[in-house]
């Protein structure tokens, strides 16, 4: 059935389209010759039959009169033609920059366009991506304060700031100990150790858990797996890898503590224990031990 309908809605279609094509040009047959009336026509033959009429000249029969209104249209056409043809003056060709640019010169600096601008867009996003951001807050350098503003908080915080925009967790770090650190640490570190603090990435390395203080123990403690790190984060216990990340530090000239957050420098390894700091009171963890 369908096979069938497939084939027979094609030729339906061609069918209507040559009886319309006939149909256009019979009508502009008559709109051109005219058609007369069956009545007319039918008197015209009687007059056929009965042969040529004598005295004086018959009048001329309809359709010889709607041939003669054609030729005369057509000759009316042929003389406005000529009319025409008389007024036309020579061509003589523009001057190149009254006519502007061919349509061959258009699609070609129409195509140099479009390369021209996609190559800018292309070097911009490069030279974007390339070029140094202009961050705030974490990843860009962090401005904690001055260093005895950042002590005093500290102090007040029972041992323990935190700077959310940094993500890091800042302490002092004793001048007793700078000594051992200096062994044990990069220049990027000691530049914060030497003013007497220390910043610390909130993340533990070993899972990326977010590693709260202690305030019992005056320690790091990851509620995740247990690790557990001194107040200047080096690693006592638990299973992650190393001590906590910390971050580049500087104090500029203003003696403001500056945390380049963007250079996270890995933590120490384990063993690494520059204060000898040992819990100052129970654990957050609920029967965790040294």
């Amino acid at each position: 059935m369908g096979i069938a309908l497939s084939i027979a809605i094609p030729i339906i279609v061609v069918a209507a389209v040559i009886v319309l094509v006939g149909a256009a040009r019979r009508r502009e047959t008559m709109a051109a010759e005219g058609r007369l009336a069956r009545e007319t026509r039918r008197r015209d033959r009687g007059r056929l039959d009965s042969g040529p009429l004598e005295g004086p000249a018959a009048a001329p029969g309809g359709r010889e009169v709607e041939r003669a209104a054609v030729m005369e249209r057509r000759n009316k056409g042929a003389e406005l033609a000529e009319a025409a043809d008389a007024s036309v003056q020579e061509w003589t060709p523009p001057h190149p920059q009254a006519v502007g640019v061919s349509r061959r010169q258009f699609l070609n600096r129409s195509t140099v366009a479009m390369m021209g601008l996609s190559l800018s867009g292309f070097g911009a996003a490069c030279v974007a991506f390339l070029w140094p951001p202009f961050t705030t807050g974490f990843g860009a350098d962090v401005n904690a304060g001055p260093v005895d503003e950042v002590k005093a908080k500290i102090r007040a915080d029972n041992g323990f700031y935190y700077l959310p925009e940094g993500r890091a967790w800042v302490t002092e770090y004793p001048a007793a100990a700078l000594p051992k650190a200096q062994a044990a640490y990069s220049a990027p570190e000691l530049a914060g150790m030497e003013a007497g603090l220390v910043a610390l990435f909130q993340k533990c390395p070993h899972l990326g858990c977010r590693v709260p203080q202690c305030e019992t123990s005056q320690w790091f403690e990851c509620p995740c797996h247990g690790s557990r790190y001194n107040q200047v984060g080096e690693k006592r216990g638990g299973p992650a890898p190393r001590g906590m990340d910390r971050f580049a530090m500087s104090v500029n000239a203003k003696g403001e503590f500056i945390i380049r957050t963007g250079t996270v420098i890995q933590g120490p390894p384990i063993g690494v224990n520059t204060t000898g700091q040992e819990p100052e009171g129970p654990s957050c963890l609920g029967g965790a031990s040294h």
